[in-house]
């Protein structure tokens, strides 16, 4: 069987520049280094239309939907949703660095590194639980969409779409209007698209080219561990829920590889967020649905960075001789399962709030979170994928749980989507079957 290459398709194109950059960063580091400017430029393109794509979405829906009491329900059960999946996604990590011990036996009085930048970062207001419950308030509703925070603006959009409900006819033009502006910033981002092979090989060649694949090596045992750890969690815990659902957790991930290979390249799930809002919708979500469920994932339901905080935390222990009790490390899960829930979906932050939850035990010290300032990048994408991952099955679920989905409602207009295949049959023979397929 011939084997063609569609050079054209996005997904073939952001591969190849992933591959690209690897090896860029590896033989010329010094100028893989200042390829970073290309994956940061790229990213603050897709931030640019971040805001008032989800501003719009979330007014359209609640507006169109007409019903506050269908409104709280969604969000009541995406909540619901997101606490129960991250507190799995927490006590997993915990039972894994337990049995593998990652840090046991590396000396954390030698490592070396400025952890100084994260340290100030966690110590600054804003990390306690009350402080993020009054920032999801926005002082000012254009100032939190100029910042780009989501939660301020899900709450602002919330309440405007409630008011233009209450105005029933007379909220039509603005419904209509609003619905235009959502085509035409989609538009953009479909243009934006067009560059994220550059941006996934610059960002790829700065990974590598500041830290070396030799820096993996040092820290192979946990970079493994992690690595096994979300790969379980997608195919096991995401994909038993998915499966309860009536649809394929690898039929799926193969649905939306292009945002899995965007975020793989620049390490970072918001560059994926409005394609992924688009992607769920022609998948069969409603409009509502998506925008009510995704923008809260994004600070709810960080499966990924749920699991790196606790083995981290737990390696940082075990390397610096700490030997904690079980009661301890139920503690640990308690503060993780707050400080967790203020992670952005940006790059650095899961850092941050390790940093923060760290000092909330004095018996570790945060300066071993040194050890990991080496392989943090390449881990940050690990846990973006699955957060991606994450958030596009727990809005499927709500959906579901709403009969808000609808497959085959909507098609991509670039390729035809079999929607009958996308769902399980929930027998263990076409489970296996899809994972040859996909192999």
């Amino acid at each position: 069987m011939r084997f063609k290459l569609n050079l054209k398709n996005l997904t073939v194109q952001v591969v190849i520049a992933i591959i690209l950059g690897i090896l860029f960063g590896h033989f010329f580091p010094a100028n893989g280094e200042q390829m970073k400017i290309l994956g940061d430029a790229f990213i603050r393109l897709i931030k640019m239309v971040i805001a008032p794509i989800v501003f719009f979405t979330i007014v359209n829906g609640i507006a169109n939907m007409g019903d506050m009491k269908k409104v709280g329900r969604i969000g009541g059960k995406a909540l619901l949703y997101f606490e129960i999946v991250t507190t799995v996604a927490l006590a997993i990590g915990l039972v894994v660095v337990n049995l593998v011990k990652p840090g046991a036996g590396i000396d954390a009085s030698s490592a070396s590194g400025d952890i100084s930048k994260y340290t100030e970062a966690a110590a600054e207001p804003g990390h306690g639980i009350t402080d993020f419950l009054l920032n999801i308030i926005p002082d000012n509703a254009v100032g939190a969409m100029a910042a780009g925070e989501l939660l301020p603006i899900l709450v602002f959009a919330i309440l405007f779409g409630i008011s233009l409900t209450a105005m029933g006819e007379k909220a039509k033009p603005v419904t209509a209007l609003f619905d235009k502006l959502t085509h035409a910033f989609f538009g953009i981002v479909n243009m934006i698209m067009k560059v994220s092979p550059i941006a996934a090989f610059g960002a790829m060649s700065y990974t590598i080219g500041k830290f070396g694949i030799g820096s993996l090596l040092s820290l192979g045992k946990l970079m493994g561990s992690v690595y096994i750890t979300m790969a379980l969690f997608i195919i096991v815990v995401l994909g038993s829920i998915a499966r309860a659902y009536g649809f394929s957790i690898f039929k799926f991930i193969r649905y939306i590889k292009e945002e899995i290979l965007l975020v793989l390249g620049t390490s970072s799930s918001e560059s994926a967020l409005p394609r992924m809002m688009d992607k769920l919708e022609k998948y069969g979500c409603s409009k509502s649905v998506v925008g009510l469920v995704i923008p809260t994932g994004y600070s709810f339901n960080l499966d990924g960075t749920s699991i790196y905080l606790s083995m981290a935390a737990l390696f940082v222990a075990q390397a610096s001789g700490v030997d904690m009790t079980i009661w301890q490390q139920l503690t640990l899960l308690g503060v993780l399962m707050l400080t967790s829930k203020g992670a952005a979906g940006v790059t650095g932050s899961g850092f941050i709030t390790l940093a923060a939850t760290l000092a909330a035990f004095p018996s570790i010290p945060v300066a071993g979170m040194a050890l990991l300032l080496g392989v943090d990048r390449f881990m940050s994408e690990a846990r973006a994928i699955t957060n991606l991952i994450g958030n596009g099955v727990a809005t499927v679920v709500v959906a579901k749980m709403e009969n808000e989905f609808h497959p085959g409602r909507v098609q991509e207009a670039d390729e035809t989507v079999d929607y009958s295949e996308l769902s399980s049959t929930g027998t263990a023979g076409s489970l296996a079957k899809t994972t040859t397929n996909l192999g």
